[in-house]
């Protein structure tokens, strides 16, 4: 699996996660709506572990701007 995300994108993917995190665990927001936000900061947070972003790769998106050696 190539990795597809740079320093800046894994950044503002952890800001996202954890606010809304903070907002489902503070109970602003609730219900269906504050699942699903949740699970969201979780696949958030889970891309970000593993560097690669499946969605980025159908359009042929890369963040990374690191340079592989062949």
């Amino acid at each position: 699996m190539k990795h597809n995300m740079g320093k800046t994108d894994k950044t503002i993917r952890v800001i996202v996660a954890l606010t809304l995190a903070t907002l489902y665990f503070t109970h602003t927001i609730t219900g269906n709506l504050g699942i699903f936000l949740l699970a969201f900061a979780a696949i958030l947070l889970i891309t970000v572990s593993i560097n690669f972003c499946p969605l980025y790769t159908p359009w042929g998106i890369n963040t990374n701007k690191k340079k592989l050696s062949h």
